[in-house]
């Protein structure tokens, strides 16, 4: 089994245009995420800032395609959905959980997954964030990021700026 490191830094490289990126101010990008490529782009205009390797959803549909905006950005953001139940040592007893299908065993209570440098798309919880990217769609419809990738994107959008999620 491997390791998560070794599954977040075995994607195909990230590429960094420094002169676009360094130039480029929140109110002046966009985000275009190819889920057949399953790359993003961060963009200026037509210009790419940034072109990275991402997880979607595992199966069709659970990545929503279209128009969005960030809705919402939080740098510790952590699932209300997804994550394990721990006993009050903090142990994990129960890893991998989601609060929708398991219930919590006797003594234990619920610490969601890290989801760092969150981006939220749709008011259900689509957003981009740092995540395992084995290589194909795997997520439960976030959009899975390299830790790098994904907190150069949170420091270059705002609230508000367009994101096209394209088949």
């Amino acid at each position: 089994m491997r390791k998560a490191s070794e599954l977040i830094s075995r994607q195909a490289p990230i590429s960094v245009n420094r002169g676009v990126y360094d130039s480029l101010a929140s109110d002046q990008s966009r985000v275009v995420v190819s889920l057949t490529k399953q790359r993003a782009y961060l963009l200026a205009g037509e210009d790419v800032a940034i072109d990275t390797p991402i997880s979607s959803g595992k199966r069709a549909g659970m990545t929503p395609t279209g128009r969005f905006n960030v809705m919402e950005k939080d740098k510790d953001h952590r699932s209300n959905i997804y994550g394990d139940f721990k006993d009050r040592a903090g142990r994990t007893v129960r890893s991998g959980v989601s609060v929708r299908i398991d219930s919590a065993p006797s003594g234990t209570h619920f610490v969601g997954a890290p989801m760092l440098w969150f981006m939220r798309l749709t008011g259900d919880g689509v957003g981009m964030h740092i995540g395992i990217l084995p290589g194909y769609p795997a997520s439960h419809g976030c959009i899975r990021m390299p830790p790098q990738s994904a907190e150069m994107f949170f420091n270059r959008v705002k609230t508000g700026t367009p994101v096209e999620v394209m088949p």
